[in-house]
């Protein structure tokens, strides 16, 4: 029991970030898909790469202020431009991610149910990109605080 405490307090702020992330992830999760489905079987039939690229800015957009002011609201804040330019930038790979799923299943497997769509999309695609956003997003944009600089640091340091 003891060893397992342990292993928990030393990958303790890994987990609650997790978690957190998690989180956020399926509540825009949720925006995601009711967006995509919204679009793709009213006004976007035929074109489900716009639809899914629409509904993933609009996701994308709210996960950014819950991830920073959640999730990593602990971490160095480097400015909104910077962040956020830098968020949608990563989520733009992540996007090109989750579209290369679904390309393939709509044009190579030519799957074009609203089912097919979905698990290519929405299944297969999200979960790909989930894993490079949580990487990207804590490796670039949210920092981790800049370590105390003052010369008594420095001092400490160099002995």
């Amino acid at each position: 029991m003891a060893s397992l405490r342990r292993l928990y307090k030393t990958f303790e702020t890994l987990i609650h970030e997790i978690a957190k992330f998690g989180l956020v992830g399926a509540f825009n999760y949720l925006i995601d898909v009711g967006l995509f489905n919204l679009l793709v079987t009213q006004w976007l039939h035929h074109k489900p790469l716009t639809a899914k690229a629409l509904s993933t800015v609009v996701a994308a957009t709210s996960s950014y202020f819950m991830n920073r002011h959640w999730t990593w609201r602990d971490r160095a804040r480097t400015g909104l431009v910077r962040e956020y330019s830098l968020f949608i930038a990563l989520s733009a790979i992540a996007l090109g991610l989750t579209l290369g799923c679904l390309a393939f299943g709509e044009y190579v497997l030519h799957e074009q149910s609203l089912l097919a769509r979905n698990f290519w999309g929405n299944v297969v695609g999200v979960g790909v990109a989930m894993v490079w956003r949580f990487w990207s997003f804590k490796r670039w944009v949210f920092l981790e605080p800049e370590p105390d600089r003052s010369d008594d640091a420095l001092h400490a340091a160099l002995l």
